[in-house]
Parts: structure tokens; sequence; C-alpha cells
């Protein structure tokens, strides 16, 4: 016999994923591919062959966490595995996709949303990369000061960084196009559409990082409003859907899988379909050609509420919560549905962003105020018991006392369940980013806590009312010390909720933690059981008490 050659070790690979449940979703697709591939997963960083950041760039303060967590898996493979490729993913090199290689030559591969299928490949790119810049000389290492002071330049100047203009330093492309490598081993390689088209259906490979209970499933990718503060559409490109066949399928399974909770999850929910329709000219914004486009639909054309229907009609016992609306969009057959489905949770997302007609025009949010107004009172009156959760941006460029003042009083007339507040962030390449009128970052900061500090009282108020009353609730687990003496939430897409709840802290003693139909995942309030429930299970329960935020309880 001759000389057997054994077969080379498949790669480990590490995955940091940052930002949205959106994003999570990608890096859950890229974990599937990779084991499809015969990759290795694994979940210390030090022993990796590559590492991957996918990347947040929806405001500053996730940009900074992106910048922290590249650096410091850079330092992590100086330290423990110097052969170690490095990628970075998702959102920030979709956005300044020509720069960051000047930024990060540390980084190995750069690489965009179309490229998620073919993570495979480009972890064996990374290692093959790493090796070059090895076999070049010591690799020049970024500083995280002077990153940060360039994405900040970049966010104050308006501009979105050198996409086209020929003197990135991978050469010139053109839009929906892969940039030119250059091979120099010195040069991380760059792989982004500069339009992302890919939206993964039902046939993708999958692994899931949320508990077994509980699952995100997206609807749709990209975006077309002309929102004035936001680069979602830049980064994503825009609005496609996924058939309703292939979403309803993948429900199915997930079902059978265990899942309890489907949240369904896109950039805006409520547009679901609307871009399949045939002989479709261009993207609808506006609330009144919305709603004249939903009318001229056939009778068996895919929208929000067919989707919920059909999903609402699976056999099993879970809800549906529905993630990411816009008020544009809402239509009297939505609210109807959502009714009449008793297994899609009381409960919507619908980000308001504003309430003076001022500062909706100048976000271009093509909504009015009494339009806002008439479409709550809607949702009120045709879903009883349900919770609204919104979003609002302070100290946009514009804002004045007055304007600032008017969306106060509208937190305290509304009274939103949820509510969580941006402090206005200035980012490139958007049209606010170039307005007058820019708020000095201090006044920014103290108007959201003024926000915050009126939904506070609010907070309260609803939590009261929930005293006395018996709720069906979703149990995650137990409650650990820790989690009892901080109860906290932050989310980058809902505006940093709250930061403490200090009520939480004067619980003993065992407790399960849970969610009623008013609680998002990761992002809303906790509902704290005194007794051992088992997780990923529906349980009644009694509501005896009420901190700042959560409720306390006992089974039914």
């Amino acid at each position: 016999m001759g000389k057997q050659t054994s077969l080379p070790t498949p790669p480990r690979v590490g995955l940091i994923s940052l930002g949205c449940a959106k994003n999570l979703v990608d890096a859950e697709t890229m974990l599937g591919a990779l084991m499809q591939s015969g990759v290795e997963i694994t979940n210390d960083p030090a022993s990796a062959d590559v590492v991957i950041v996918n990347t947040c760039s929806f405001i500053d303060s996730a940009q900074e966490e992106s910048v922290e967590a590249i650096l410091e898996s850079a330092a992590l493979r100086d330290t423990h595995q110097p052969t170690q490729g490095l990628i970075v993913a998702g959102c920030l090199p979709q956005r300044f996709r020509a720069d960051l290689p000047k930024l990060f030559p540390e980084v190995d591969v750069f690489m965009g949303v179309d490229q998620v299928p073919k993570i495979g490949d480009i972890v064996r790119q990374a290692i093959a990369h790493r090796a070059q810049k090895l076999a070049a000389g010591k690799p020049r290492k970024a500083a995280k000061g002077k990153v940060l002071k360039q994405l900040a330049q970049w966010n104050a100047e308006g501009k979105a960084g050198v996409d086209d203009a020929g003197d990135a330093v991978r050469g010139t492309g053109k839009f929906g196009k892969t940039r030119a490598v250059l091979p120099a081993p010195v040069v991380p390689m760059v792989e982004v559409h500069l339009r992302p088209t890919y939206i993964q259906d039902y046939a993708t490979p999958r692994f899931r990082l949320t508990p077994r209970h509980f699952t995100y499933l997206k609807i749709a990718e990209g975006c077309n409003h002309p929102c004035s503060f936001c680069v979602i559409p830049r980064m994503r490109g825009g609005y496609r859907s996924r058939s309703q066949p292939d979403i309803v399928a993948e429900a199915r399974a997930l079902l059978a899988d265990g899942v309890k909770e489907l949240n369904l999850i896109s950039q805006d929910s409520t547009y679901y379909g609307l871009d399949l329709r045939t002989n479709r000219q261009h993207a609808i914004a506006s609330p009144e050609r919305f709603k004249a486009a939903a009318r001229e639909l056939p009778a068996h054309a895919a929208t929000l509420s067919s989707l919920l229907r059909e999903l609402n009609a699976l056999r099993g016992d879970f809800w549906i919560r529905l993630l990411y609306t816009h008020p544009a969009h809402w239509t009297d057959e939505l609210i109807q549905t959502i009714a009449e489905c008793p297994k899609v949770a009381r409960y919507v997302d619908i980000p308001l962003q504003h309430i003076h007609h001022n500062m909706l025009e100048r976000m271009r949010r093509e909504t009015s105020q009494q339009y806002i107004v008439d479409l709550l009172a809607k949702i009120r009156a045709g879903i009883p018991g349900i919770a609204i959760r919104t979003t609002f941006i302070v100290g946009f460029p514009g804002e004045t006392d007055a304007y600032f003042n008017a969306l106060l009083e509208f937190i305290r007339v509304t009274r939103f369940e949820r509510l969580g507040v941006f402090a206005y962030s200035r980012e490139a390449g958007t049209r606010a980013g170039q307005m007058a009128g820019q708020i000095p970052d201090k006044i920014r900061q103290r108007r959201r806590e003024l926000a915050m500090a009126e939904q506070h009282q609010v907070a309260r108020q609803v939590a009261a009312a929930q005293v006395g009353r018996v709720l069906k609730v979703l149990v995650e687990g137990e409650a650990g010390a820790q989690e009892l003496k901080q109860a906290n939430v932050s989310s980058w897409e809902h505006g940093l909720i709250r930061e403490s709840d200090g009520g939480v802290a004067a619980l003993r003693g065992h407790y399960a933690v849970a969610r009623g139909e008013a609680d998002a995942p990761d992002i809303d309030g906790r509902i704290y059981v005194r007794a051992k429930l088992p997780a990923g299970e529906f349980a009644r329960v009694k509501i005896i008490g009420h901190t700042d935020y959560d409720l306390i309880a006992q089974p039914a």
C-alpha cells in the first residue's frame, strides 16, 4: 500500500454578531452555510482559524461598538492565534466599503450582504490572505481613536466615504457589481455589492442562535423609504419580499422544532408583498398611494394580512409577533386581520420618530400629525388590549423647544405601552446630515433624558394597571441572581429602551422570568413569576406587583 495522505482539518470559525434581530438572522444564515460547507463552529475565538464580526452601522454608538469588536478580535488574535483570519461582515462594510480597508489594515476580508451564501469560500480566502500578510512582514494595525475620529468626521461632513470617485484602494466599480480586488497581500480583500439583492429562502441553511422557544422570521429585506435621517436603504438595497409559501414553509418547520413565538421582521413589515405586484413601476411611500395600490391587488396577492392569516391557521399553540411596521402602510384590513387572528400577539411595533408636523416633514416621514393621531385611535379601537411600541428621535436638525415640548405632550397624552427614544445621530450620506440647524450633542442628550423621564411616569402607570390581571406568558427560564439585581434592556434599533430598573433588585427567592404578549424578546419588559416553571412553555400567571418597567406575578 502506498502512503496515505490525511484529509485537511476543517477550519474552525467563531462569529460575533452585533446589532438588530435582522442582523442576527444574517449571522444564523452564515453559520448555516458554514456548517453545510464543512466548517467547524467554535464559541472560543482564541482557538478559531477565522473570526467573523457581523457589524452594525445604524447610528454612531453602534458603529463604535462594531469598531471595538473588530479591534478587540484583532488584539486577541495577536495574543493567541497569529495566523487567524479576520472577516468583517454586515452593515459597516456595506456603508463604508471604499474606505474601510485603509482604516482596518488588520482585517483580511470585508464582505457584504450578497456574499452571505459564499461565506464558506470567503473563510478559506481569509486564511490564505492572512498567511500572505504574515509572509510579507509585520502587518499594520489600526488605532481605535483614529478610526472613530475618521468615522465621526465622515458623519459630520455628511459624506459616506469614497464610492465611485476612482481613488478607492480597490479600484473602481459599478453599482450592483463587486469591486475589483487588488492582489497586494497587505490590502484587505473586499467583496461588497454596492446595491444588495440577496434575500434568503426556506432552502437557505440556518443555525439558530435564539433559544428554542422563539425565533425571528425575516419576511423581506431592504427598504424603499426616503427618511432623511436613515442610511438603511443605502446599506440594504431596495425592498424585496420573500414569497408567502416560502415563509409559511419555514414557519411550519420552526414550529415543528419547538418554536412558540414567531417574530416577523423586515425593514418595513407593513410593505410586505407590495413589491411582488405585477407591472409595478415604482416604490410606494405615501399612505394614499399605498392604500390605492393595495385596493388594486388581485384577491390572491400576498400581503401582510394574507401572510398573518395563513400563519395563524397553522396548527399548534404559538404567538406571532409583528415587528417593524411603518405608520404610512397600515390599512383597515390589517387592523381587522390582527383582531381576528388569536395567535397574533396584541402588540405592534410602529416607530413614529416625531409628532410635530414640521419635524415629520423634515424627516420625510410621509405622515402628518393628524394622520398619526387618527391611526393610533383606529388601532386601539379595532384591536382591544393592543400594546403599542414606538420610538422617537429628539434633537433632529431644526427641532425647537416648542417642537420638542409638543412631543413631550404627545407622550403624556397618548400613553404608549412601550417607548424608546434616540438622541439624533448625524449620519454620513443622509439628507439630515447636510441640513442646517444641527443641534449640539449636549442638548440632544438632555432632550432624550427628558423624554425618557416622561415615559417613565407613563410606564409605571401602565405597569400598575396590570396588577390583578391574569396573563398568558411565555417562560424564558429561571431568573438568576444577577438578572434580578440588574434588569437591563438596550437596543440600538429601539432607542435604548431603559438603562436600569432599580425595583427588581428587591426581589428575593426563586423566580422564573417570562414575557407576556406585550413584551418582545430582548427589548421590552419582563414578568418575574414567584415559582419554578418549565422554560420554553406557556403558563398563566396573576400579576401581584410591578417595578418601573417589569411585572411581578405568581402562578394563576
